[in-house]
Order: structure tokens, then C-alpha cells, then sequence
């Protein structure tokens, strides 16, 4: 397979990824809202009320088919790529719940959308530099990235916080967590002794689930989930570059490339206020979580 052709492929496949992943948070946003408050001091109590919720497993699982498209595609092509181009799901989040949920966009919400997919229009004007692989990265390095990470996204959620609204604090940790995720996984598919980051990997992913679902609790899917997929991608991409030093193109290809991961950041900027925030819950719900009608 030429080196063009597996570009393109790996770039099909992130955009079906971002689909099917959105497509989960949305129905994930409509069964936890509904369930009794969940806790990252009670993870097991969580997880047993969200595994219980035939709803929200329909939306988890297809999350998992988004985030096994997402691998795939990182195998294929360098990481800042791959993520600058699965930034452009919040675009499909957005047309998602204007079409399904109950509440119109706002402008606001309108605006950070619009820039986040200019942003993947640039990167595709980018391609015309190129696209090089670069190291495997340093362990030490991948390490210390991963870590950060998770004392980032604490401090994130960290209570008596009045700047940022419930969804907006949750959806940046979780953000923050499944980018961790994302730069182990770079380091896990290229196989070997890297393997054993398997396990750091899946902790990233799984807290960064439970957090996203606590989000949802508490903000619009829209400002929840699109916080995390706008710092899912745009993180790894400084990663890309740092870590794993995968090259920028020459001239306006490489300003082209950074332009649409500043958009990434600016569209994350003006979603972070929730224009749709709901109060997290502060009673149980009646016994037995909602059951949707349809089996995953």
C-alpha cells in the first residue's frame, strides 16, 4: 500500500471513528443524566448503575467500535494527524443533537462548532506537506505525559470551583484523561515491550469514562462531550510533536497545520460555558436504572 493511499485510508477511518463516537456520547448524556449521582469515590457503585442501563450501554459500546476505528487509524498514520483529524467530530456532535435533543444551539455553541471545523478544513489543506512518522517516543517521556495527565484532570474537577460551570470542568478532566489515553495507545501499537503501558492505557481510558459520565451529569452534551473531544485531539497533537517528534511541513502547508490546532483550542475556549448546564442529581433515583427499549 502506498504511502498516500494508507493516508487517506487512515483518515477515512478517523472520521467514521468521530462519527460513531459522538454518535455513543449522545446516548451516553441521555441515560446518565437520568441516573442517581455518580462518584469517582464509588467507582464500582457507578459502574454497576451504568452497566445496569441498557441505554447507556448501547451508547458505550459504540464508543468502543469508535475508539477501535480510532487505533486502527493510528496505526496507519502519524498521531497529530489522526487526532487534529478526528477534532473534526464535534461538527457531528453538534448536527446530532440539533437534530436529536431537546435544545437549540445557541450561537455561542454555533461559533465554537464553526471554528473547530475550519480547523479540520485547514488540516486538510495541510496534507499537501505531508505527513512523516516519527519516533517510537521515550518512555520516561510517555511516562511523565501520562502522569501529568492525570494530576491535570484532579485538579480540574476539584470542588468549590465557580468559573467553570459542572459540565465544563468534568468534560476538560475527561478530556485531559482519554488524551492520556490516546498518546499510551500511540506507544502500545508499535508493539513489543510497549505493550506493558497496556494497562496505563486502559486506566486513562476507563477513569476518563467515569468522569465524562459524571460531566453528563451536570452540563450539555454538546459543552461536555465537545470540551472532551476538542482536548482529546488537540492535546495529543502537542504530544505528537513533542514526544513522539513527528515533523510539521514546510512552508504554508506547516502554518496551515498549526492555524487548525489553534482553532481546536479557540473552539474549545468558546464552549466552555455551558449555555445548557443542569444541576447534578442529589437524590437516588427509584430503584432500578431506566431501561431503554432497544438491547445493544
Amino acid at each position: 500500500m502506498s504511502a498516500d493511499v494508507q493516508l487517506a485510508l487512515a483518515l477515512v477511518i478517523t472520521i467514521a471513528s468521530a462519527c460513531l463516537l459522538n454518535w455513543g456520547y449522545l446516548v451516553e448524556h441521555g441515560a446518565a443524566s437520568l441516573l442517581p449521582p455518580l462518584s469517582v469515590k464509588r467507582p464500582l457503585a457507578a459502574a454497576r448503575l451504568l452497566l445496569a442501563s441498557r441505554r447507556w450501554l448501547l451508547g458505550f459500546w459504540a464508543e468502543v467500535g469508535g475508539w477501535s476505528l480510532y487505533v486502527l487509524a493510528l496505526a496507519l498514520a502519524p498521531l497529530a494527524l489522526v487526532q487534529a483529524a478526528s477534532a473534526g467530530g464535534i461538527g457531528v456532535l453538534a448536527f446530532l443533537v440539533s437534530r436529536l435533543g431537546s435544545a437549540r444551539l445557541h450561537r455561542r455553541e454555533r461559533l465554537g462548532v464553526a471554528i473547530a471545523v475550519t480547523g479540520l478544513a485547514l488540516l486538510g489543506l495541510s496534507l499537501g506537506g505531508g505527513a512523516e512518522h516519527g519516533s517510537s517516543g521515550d518512555w520516561v517521556a510517555v511516562l511523565a505525559w501520562v502522569g501529568g495527565s492525570f494530576v491535570v484532570a484532579a485538579l480540574a474537577v476539584r470542588p468549590g470551583d465557580r468559573v467553570l460551570g459542572g459540565g465544563t470542568r468534568y468534560g476538560i478532566a475527561a478530556g485531559i484523561l482519554f488524551a492520556a489515553g490516546d498518546v499510551a495507545t500511540k506507544s502500545v501499537v508499535e508493539g513489543g515491550g510497549r505493550i506493558a503501558l497496556a494497562p496505563l492505557m486502559l486506566s486513562a481510558y476507563g477513569i476518563g469514562t467515569l468522569v465524562l459520565q459524571m460531566g453528563f451529569q451536570r452540563g450539555s452534551a454538546l459543552t461536555t462531550a465537545g470540551l472532551a473531544t476538542l482536548l482529546t485531539n488537540a492535546v495529543p497533537i502537542a504530544a505528537g510533536m513533542s514526544i513522539y517528534h513527528e515533523p510539521l511541513p514546510g512552508g504554508a502547508a506547516g502554518a496551515a497545520r498549526i492555524l487548525a490546532f489553534a482553532c481546536v483550542v479557540v473552539g474549545a475556549v468558546v464552549l466552555s460555558r455551558d449555555g445548557h448546564a443542569v444541576s447534578a442529581p442529589t437524590a437516588p433515583a427509584a430503584p432500578g436504572p431506566p431501561v431503554a427499549s432497544a438491547a445493544p
